[in-house]
């Protein structure tokens, strides 16, 4: 049902097969100051490019200046290539990507990760 643009400070993009249901009209409906983008999986790359692409196309009609963060949780080519290509795009529409370079360590195991505050 059509309604107001639903605002939040975080929202998880689905992985998986369910990745496919991020359109444009999810970001321009569901608008939040960071988007996490997780889900390191085969299924996920074939659907990474689309999902970014309606990021940009949903965050063009917000037609307001709200700073917007995307936290990717893994590394990926098509996510380096759609940097690249819509670099200048995103800058315009006010969309930070995040990248980490650093790791927490825990008990035996160390992992990339990233600090986010509100």
């Amino acid at each position: 049902p059509q309604g107001p643009p639903v605002y939040v400070d975080l929202a998880y993009l689905p992985g998986s097969w369910s990745a496919r249901t991020v359109d444009e009209e999810f970001f321009r409906r569901v608008r939040a100051l960071c988007y996490v983008v997780s889900g390191d999986d085969h299924l996920k790359e074939g659907v990474l490019r689309p999902l970014l692409d309606a990021l940009l196309a949903g965050k063009h009609q917000w037609g307001s200046d709200i700073q917007v963060t995307l936290i990717p949780t893994f590394d990926s080519l098509v996510m380096h290539e759609w940097y690249q290509e819509t670099h200048e795009r995103q800058q315009e529409l006010g969309i930070t990507v995040l990248g980490s370079n650093s790791t927490v360590a825990m008990q035996d195991e160390t992992f990339p990760a990233c600090k986010v505050e509100f």
